[in-house]
């Protein structure tokens, strides 16, 4: 696999060009965690005709330096379109039963929070949902491969997770291509920094789902830059 490193604008249209990707249906998942809480499903009810999935960042203070919520609050969410739940928490295994119970379509568990990752990964399947597994930016994509024929999804941060609103780490992006080398024909989400020009560079390398969070709930016309991530 081509490295390519930061700070190369010339080799990374280069690289970009060079690419002959199997071409996956962009799919937008808005992240409720740049929304306003005090009107979730407004915020929600005004965004989901224009995108595939919901995003549900859950973090406990303690795996990742935020607190958001727990599953009494997505249980409340109410939405057209299926929610998927990335839980960025300590001992999650202690929680999925509550968030398949509380209407997540799919689980997303940190590999860096699990011991037994292949034991949680069917324990959700086991629960009627689908699951994935997602890593830091640390983390290697070899940390995951013997699990990938078990995953619906892979989420690559290209930040460090805890808060939104941070700058896309470019040098993620090759870990997108590695997946796609190594086979996995699943969904490869991407979360962290994604714009209309990070989106590109994702998909261009192989990703099919980006979450966008105060990209998309920051803006003016929402509906205007979720097309834009498709573009």
């Amino acid at each position: 696999m081509r490295r390519i490193k930061r700070g190369m604008p010339g080799e990374w249209k280069q690289w970009m060009e060079s690419l002959n990707k199997k071409t996956m249906e962009v799919q937008i998942a808005p992240s409720i965690l740049s929304a306003d809480f005090g009107k979730l499903n407004e915020e929600i009810a005004e965004i989901e005709d224009y995108c595939e999935w919901i995003h549900v960042d859950v973090m406990d203070g303690h795996f990742v330096p935020n607190l958001t919520f727990g599953a009494p609050v997505v249980k409340c969410i109410k939405s057209k379109k299926p929610l998927d739940t990335h839980l960025m928490i300590a001992n999650p295994g202690d929680y999925i039963e509550d968030f398949a119970k509380a209407g997540s379509a799919r689980i997303v568990v940190h590999s860096e929070a699990v011991d037994d990752l292949p034991g949680i990964l069917k324990d959700i399947k086991a629960l009627g949902v689908e699951c994935g597994v997602s890593i830091k930016p640390k983390t290697p994509v070899s940390d995951i491969a013997d699990v990938l024929d078990m995953c619906d999804e892979v989420l690559v941060m290209t930040v460090e997770p805890g808060f939104g609103g941070q700058s896309f780490m470019a040098d993620m992006v090759p870990k997108i291509m590695e997946l796609r080398d190594l086979g996995f024909g699943g969904d490869i989400v991407i979360d962290g920094g994604i714009n209309a020009g990070t989106a590109r560079v994702c998909v261009a390398a192989g990703a099919n789902v980006l979450v966008a969070g105060s990209y998309i709930f920051g803006a003016e016309d929402r509906v205007k830059a979720i097309e834009s991530l498709r573009g």
